[in-house]
């Protein structure tokens, strides 16, 4: 029998690694000329999120009061930053892919500190513990590993190798997108009774939420007066989260393999919603 919390202790954090060192190797600090011209865009960018989702998520879980573990689970992806995908969306959507790239290595900077702080948050307006009770210091120590390590190198490779990085870059986005697909067929093949159990409530719920979290960034975008790359962008960085960096909190940190189903799920609900959202705009542009 596949023993699947030990195949995820190894598979999450090994994605999460690979995901985010191709973010690294994406960042330079040229990237950063750009958007001191757009200082307003980068902050909501980067701070709006942390107050619009997590508010989101709340609602949703008191409006349709899932099962418990549904409800952990929306919360802990709320909490979690920007997902490197985004930067796939982008791109498809000839948006402004080096914002989106900015703001996902910032997010995911920034997580170190924000998920903790949103997880006490959460457990304090709900009233109810949510099983995320890692100890902060742990909890910190896997996040810098997983995310500030491997950016750092990333970012550090991309500087001391540019010639190599320009040549593998991409074999790092395709092994990441890999891994990710295998380890989605592994949770759906050894889980498939516990899938379809919750299929419907984790499908209605991803899709709100990721909707909402769109219109959200979109709406913000506005607000800020961002150029229509820039608005459609934002709206991309609020919809796409790091199931990735989840995954392997929720399984390494805090041992919850279930969240894995969750994930899988939500993932899988989250990509043809925001591919659509790119066919929109590209039919847009013409």
């Amino acid at each position: 029998m596949v023993d699947l919390k030990a195949i995820l202790d190894v598979g999450a954090p090994v994605l999460a690694f690979t995901t985010l060192l191709a973010v690294g190797l994406e960042l330079r600090p040229a990237d950063f000329a750009r958007l001191r011209s757009v200082p307003l865009v980068v902050a909501v960018g980067l701070l709006a999120p942390l107050v619009l989702l997590p508010a989101i998520a709340l609602a949703l879980v008191w409006w349709l009061a899932p099962d418990p573990f549904i409800a952990a689970g929306l919360l802990l992806v709320a909490a979690c930053p920007i997902g490197g995908i985004s930067n796939t969306y982008s791109y498809l959507a000839r948006a402004s892919t080096a914002l989106s790239v900015t703001l996902t290595g910032l997010s995911s900077i920034l997580a170190i500190g924000a998920i903790p702080v949103l997880s006490g948050a959460f457990e304090r307006v709900l009233r109810e513990p949510l099983r995320v009770d890692a100890p902060v210091t742990i909890l910190g120590l896997q996040l810098v590993l997983i995310l500030a390590l491997p950016i750092g190198l990333g970012m550090a490779i991309r500087r001391r190798w540019p010639d190599w990085t320009q040549a593998w870059r991409q074999w790092f986005q395709r092994l990441a997108w890999f891994l990710l697909a295998l380890l989605l067929t592994l949770v759906l093949t050894v889980e498939a009774r516990r899938v379809v159990s919750v299929l419907s409530d984790v499908v209605v719920l991803a899709t709100l939420f990721v909707t909402a979290s769109f219109a959200s960034g979109w709406a913000v975008g506005t607000a800020a007066r961002a150029s229509d790359a820039d608005r459609f962008t934002l709206a991309a960085e609020f919809a796409t989260r790091n199931i990735a960096i989840a995954t392997a909190i929720a399984v390494t940190a805090l041992g919850r393999t279930e969240f894995a189903v969750f994930a899988s799920v939500y993932f899988l609900t989250e990509l043809p919603l925001m591919l659509a959202a790119v066919a929109v705009r590209r039919w847009r542009l013409g």
